[in-house]
């Protein structure tokens, strides 16, 4: 086992990403190569919201799935607590999901219709807690329900239908309390959801932090992860253009995509534009780089990272 490597405080990272990248070869005659993720890196630390932040096609849920081991990379490292993940299967991959965990952004489609909704947790019980007492299992359900604010009496013994967006998304991330987690990756966990529950599930994920919780926010809605998180990872065409202090990030963007970004978000105090009118946006449609290589980073201020800037 390797030691683990130290996070931006000194002390060891819950989870490091290490020059990881995803290439999907194409199926057809002639094939082609088309890079999701090119030479990423950074770290998350423990008690820490780490937003990764881009369009749609930027890489955010393929990272996210690399590091649930749902996929492997083409090149790169991910380390858990100075473990190299590649190398569990078995046991070991079954210990590590009792630390990682995801919540996805449908949460209707996590549940079977015909099952009740908290089903969820009996597929927990089965793999990790098949010995355990039925009153200590129903505590241990009851303080999960609690920690994310629901009551038992409103959720237990209903079906997927009778309740609402939220408490399904509730109920997902009590499942994963259940385990000892240490990493949440939370991808568009509340793009489905109504404002007023958006808030509730933010201030959660806050809560969750502040309780020693490392999380991963994957969304594509700058003013959601200025409100949750520390850091910020800009990703396009599946490499880092710029990332850190989430402050810095957005008071003082470097590089133009980051701008770009920042200026096509709206603003309550103004009224529609004319398209003549409004900054222009980044197009979701400009052709995607072969080569694996990623833009150089470098600091332009202490905590805050920005790429050169590439060509499409």
């Amino acid at each position: 086992m390797s030691e683990p490597e130290a996070s931006r405080n000194g002390t060891a990272s819950t989870l490091r990403i290490d020059h990881v990248s995803k290439v999907f070869r194409a199926s057809t005659l002639g094939g082609g190569q088309t890079p999701a993720l090119r030479q990423v890196s950074f770290a998350i630390d423990r008690g820490e919201v780490v937003t990764l932040i881009g369009e749609s096609g930027s890489g955010k849920t393929t990272l996210g799935k690399v590091i649930l081991r749902l996929t492997r990379p083409t090149e790169g490292m991910v380390t858990f607590e100075g473990q190299d993940i590649s190398r569990f299967s078995g046991t070991r991959l079954r210990e590590y999901y009792r630390y990682v965990q995801g919540v996805f952004q449908d949460p209707f489609s996590s549940y079977n219709p015909i099952y009740r909704a908290d089903r969820v947790f009996e597929l927990i019980r089965s793999v990790y807690f098949a010995h355990l007492p039925h009153q200590a299992w129903q505590a241990m359900i009851s303080s999960a329900l609690q920690a994310v604010a629901l009551n038992p009496d409103d959720v237990i013994g209903k079906y997927p239908h009778q309740l609402s967006g939220g408490q399904q998304q509730r109920l997902l991330i009590a499942r994963a309390l259940l385990l000892d987690v240490r990493l949440l990756v939370a991808d568009e966990i509340i793009s489905m959801l109504d404002a007023s529950t958006r808030v509730d599930i933010l201030n959660l994920l806050i809560s969750l932090k502040r309780s020693g919780l490392a999380i991963l926010f994957i969304t594509h809605d700058l003013s959601l992860g200025n409100y949750v998180s520390d850091r910020t990872v800009i990703l396009r065409h599946g490499a880092i253009v710029e990332m850190g202090d989430t402050v810095k990030v957005f008071t003082n963007p470097r590089h133009s995509y980051t701008r770009d970004l920042l200026a096509a978000v709206p603003e309550l105090h103004k009224k529609w534009q004319p398209l003549g009118s409004r900054p222009a946006v980044p197009s979701g449609v400009v052709p995607r780089p072969v080569a694996l290589r990623a833009p150089a980073l470098t600091e332009c201020e202490p905590g805050h990272l920005v790429a050169d800037e590439e060509q499409p």
